[in-house]
């Protein structure tokens, strides 16, 4: 079952999200596709500033592959001085893509 991801947190700035991406990327300056991304199992990525700060939502394919994914992100937030943030995951109960 896919799973929503969605983090806003004090410290996450377009400045840090764009140097995320770099490091997440081997050095690309934006995401493009979801191969870009070092793990499988992304189905929507959306990133932008929104009122409170920068927010990310994802969609991914299942829990799994968002820890794995989890697991290559939060050293690199860890490294660029992001602590914590609010953050949320729940189930989705209806998936719909263009």
């Amino acid at each position: 079952m896919p799973v929503a991801f969605v983090s806003q947190g004090e410290g996450i700035t377009k400045e840090i999200y764009d140097e995320t991406v770099r490091r997440l990327t081997g050095g690309k300056t934006r995401l493009e596709s979801p191969a870009d991304w070092p793990v499988e199992g992304l189905l929507v990525h959306v990133a932008g500033e929104a009122e409170g700060g920068f927010r990310v939502v994802d969609v991914w394919e299942s829990e799994e592959a968002l820890r794995r994914f989890a697991e290559t992100l939060v050293p690199i937030l860890q490294e660029l001085g992001v602590e914590g943030g609010k953050q949320e995951i729940y189930p989705t109960h209806a998936f719909v893509s263009a």
